[in-house]
């Protein structure tokens, strides 16, 4: 399932850095902006502690996580939309997301250029929302006549006019249409048929140093410029020296800086809820997977990953919770005891089912 997280912010925030630790890349870092010119994609491991103990149960020979893609997408600046700087390709790739990484700086480094001369997180997150809504109002701009003839032609319904001008209205009073279109009560089905850049699922991250990290006061106001969407904090720089050690210098050295979890696995996670994506597993011999689905499939979408055969075939899934066969420890005692449910084409798939699918060819 090929679904894409956009990395965005201004010139110099870290983009490049923390992507170059998502995916032990190399991609241009340099301290002038458009250092990228081309979005570079990169394709990131879903951290899952599930899969070890699933193949030690089966004696997996390899193990699948799913996965992220993340692009690394140039810097946006003031007057984007107008096509500034490289405005026009930058806000085509953003487009082409299904969601939006804004990265933020929340570091003083007079080494580096902050591309308007100052660190102000709140105003850099404005500039970036101001562009992507006035790139929409361009877009709204066009659709809203077309939509007008359509109506009035009863080739399109009302609602598709109703929702497009619900939409402006949101956008001129400065509303961002992931934060405020549901809320007005528009058709989400009809607002994100139009793709729309701010009617996207939003992630922030703020690149901080090692101090302001330890800076509860810090972290709940910049929590409270962006809430209710999900805010990371991480020192980029930090994240792109982790994953060049190994497992256990790794732990070590996310130890001694007092965190529990690398923000590289706090930013895979997030990305994948706020996708609206969650996991089922499989085992053998062979390798123990994590398959990627959406949220509220049922058993014959999500065999369908696995192969479209699965699908069009399906007869039934053999289906146990991973902390069922955890605490069984194995399939045939599984079964024996009853932990494994036969479901049929109208079961809806749980986060963590480890299931088998039977099906007709």
């Amino acid at each position: 399932m090929a679904l894409t997280i956009g990395i965005a912010g201004l010139p110099n925030v870290g983009k490049s850095t923390l992507f170059n630790a998502l995916t032990r890349a190399t991609v241009l870092a340099a301290n002038y902006p458009f250092a990228t010119i081309e979005p570079n994609i990169g394709v990131v491991p879903l951290p899952d502690p599930r899969l070890g103990q699933l193949a030690q149960i089966f004696g997996s020979e390899r193990i699948l996580p799913a996965t992220v893609s993340f692009v690394d997408i140039a810097g946006i600046v003031k007057g984007a939309s107008e096509g500034e700087g490289l405005g026009n390709q930058f806000l085509a790739n953003i487009r082409e997301a299904d969601a939006i990484c804004q990265v933020t700086r929340a570091f003083e480094d007079p080494d580096v250029v902050h591309v308007d001369g100052r660190v102000d997180p709140a105003a850099d997150i404005e500039t970036i929302s101001t562009e992507l809504m006035l790139a929409d109002l361009q877009t709204l701009e066009k659709m809203v006549p077309r939509l007008r003839k359509e109506v009035s032609g009863k080739k399109t319904p009302k609602e598709h006019l109703d929702t497009a001008e619900g939409c402006v209205k949101l956008l001129e009073a400065g509303v961002l249409l992931s934060a405020g279109a549901e809320k007005a009560g528009l058709d989400m089905e009809i607002v994100r048929s139009f793709q729309l850049m701010t009617a996207k699922p939003f992630i922030y991250v703020f690149n901080m140093d090692a101090s302001s990290l330890g800076d509860g006061a810090l972290k709940d106001r910049l929590r409270s410029i962006v809430a209710p969407a999900e805010a990371i904090f991480l020192d980029a720089q930090f994240e792109a020296e982790l994953v060049e050690l190994d497992e256990e210098d790794a732990a070590e050295m996310l130890a001694d800086s007092g965190q529990e979890e690398s923000g590289m696995a706090q930013l895979a996670r997030v990305g994948f809820d706020t996708l609206g994506l969650q996991t089922y597993l499989t085992a053998g011999p062979k390798e123990a997977r994590a398959w990627t689905i959406h949220k509220g499939w049922t058993a014959p979408q999500a065999a369908g990953v696995i192969h479209t055969d699965f699908q069009r075939g399906f007869i039934k899934a053999d289906v146990i919770s991973f902390e069922d066969l955890v605490e069984v420890g194995d399939m045939v005692k599984a079964r024996e005891q009853g932990k494994i449910r036969m479901e049929g084409k109208d079961y809806t798939m749980q986060d963590g089912d480890v299931v088998e699918f039977k099906f007709n060819v």
